[in-house]
């Protein structure tokens, strides 16, 4: 489907041409109503949720001898492989077409199958096994390497042959609307030592998104960057918090620890591939050329817009801060899949990898507040006269991520998190 032209098919549950959530995307989530009952899957049309482990149930929806949406997670679902994915997406998408009386005309399986948004608790849609961040963005890596080893040492000399990245910790990502603490950790204003204790006086967010491995690969068996794409379910948005200051003192030599692993937060629900394919677009020319595992096509990258939002405990609204695009990222999903497994590591259902931070060529556009106040010395002002270089305890940061189409969105909802003050013991 071109994005260009208006959608074609339209479903009987009104959606307005400004909601995430239209027939063109569909995309997954795990959720429990408040009122009672256990988690499930479900997808989002709307302001609702269609529960797919009651159309299972109904036989409407049926993808294997076992029932997969009646869970927890999306594990067991993902696990199934491309051809399951494809096969649920249709049947999806012809239910809740305008044409289709199957749900349209009974009310009754409606009352039991819909729920709104409003009245279900969202829980995290996948078991994450194992979780990567990559270091994928040109202009954060060379901002950042401009901030702490000057224009001449910015990009270090690897950064341009492969997609950087170091290994996270999975049991700290937690679902959008999740209170994230201030961490403690050890601090050297010199870089030198010695180190002062105490809690983290550089918060910061990292504008991301994050895509989730469906099916994985054998230990010893390289995945081609032709085929990445064939393992990857779908994509969420992804907010890796980050205490620079902690992180500044440790990171040498081995990279990113105590600065990163205290908190992740994505949205709950899970974009898949199919809904993306229409807004693929060329990224950003690599130059050198990539050694030939890495190559793929010129139209790898995808246009989802980004944007991400401030609201301080005296702030009276959400202030936008940043505007990027994930087409900015110069390591696309591909390479840096093919990269994962080129020594035959071997991915596994629900592991998760995420981007890095997505800044643009342009300073609103920048994917942090290390970026965006310049390493402190260029404040962000608000209109209540405050001003920020790190996050203040209490704060609340809010990203949201959609593709435009011609009269419809293909979008991510949000994720969003509020800072905590430190726990001093």
């Amino acid at each position: 489907m071109d994005p260009a032209k208006p959608a074609a098919i339209r479903s009987f549950v009104s959606v307005g041409p400004d909601s995430h959530f239209p027939i063109q995307n569909l995309p997954y989530g795990v959720f429990q109503p408040r009122s009672a009952g256990a988690p499930q899957i479900g997808v989002a049309i709307g302001d609702q949720v269609v529960s797919l482990a009651v159309l299972e149930d109904r036989g409407l929806v049926r993808v294997s001898d076992r029932p997969v949406f009646d869970k927890p997670t999306l594990n067991a679902f993902m696990a199934l492989g491309p051809a399951a994915w494809h096969q649920v997406r249709a049947t999806i998408s012809k239910l809740l077409s305008a044409d289709e009386p199957s749900l349209r005309d009974n009310a009754a399986l409606r009352e039991h199958a819909f729920f709104a948004q409003k009245d279900v608790h969202m829980r995290l849609p996948v078991d994450i096994g194992d979780y990567t961040d990559f270091y994928s963005s040109r202009e954060h890596a060379t901002n950042v390497g401009t901030m702490f080893r000057g224009a001449d040492k910015a990009l270090l000399p690897n950064w341009l042959y492969l997609p950087v990245a170091y290994h996270g910790r999975s049991s700290s990502i937690v679902i959008s609307g999740t209170d994230v603490r201030r961490p403690c950790g050890q601090m050297s204003a010199s870089d030198t030592g010695p180190p002062s204790f105490g809690p983290s006086k550089a918060l910061d967010f990292e504008l991301e998104m994050a895509c989730i491995v469906g099916s994985g690969n054998d230990l010893g068996r390289a995945i081609p960057a032709g085929k990445a794409l064939d393992h990857v379910f779908g994509m969420v948005i992804f907010n890796d918090w980050s205490a620079r200051d902690i992180q500044r003192w440790e990171y040498v030599p081995l990279g990113p620890f105590l600065g990163k692993n205290f908190g992740s937060s994505i949205s709950p629900w899970v974009v898949p591939m199919a809904a993306l394919e229409p807004f693929r677009v060329a990224g950003p020319v690599q130059d050198p050329p990539p050694l030939a595992y890495l190559q793929t096509p010129g139209d790898s990258a995808y246009d989802i817009q980004l944007d991400v939002s401030l609201q301080g405990p005296r702030m009276d609204a959400p202030h936008r801060i940043c505007r990027s695009n994930f087409k900015y990222l110069y390591w696309n999903i591909a390479q840096q899949v093919a990269h994962h497994t080129v020594n035959g590591c071997n991915l596994r259902t629900g592991d998760l990898l995420a981007s890095g931070t997505i800044s643009g060529p342009t300073a609103d556009s920048y994917g942090c507040l290390l970026e965006l106040a310049w390493k402190g010395t260029r404040p962000l002002e608000f209109p209540n006269g405050e001003t920020r270089t790190y996050l203040q305890d209490s704060d609340r940061v809010s990203m949201t991520a959609w593709c435009q189409g011609n009269g419809y969105r293909v979008g991510f909802g949000e994720v969003t998190g509020r800072v905590l003050p430190a726990i001093i013991e």
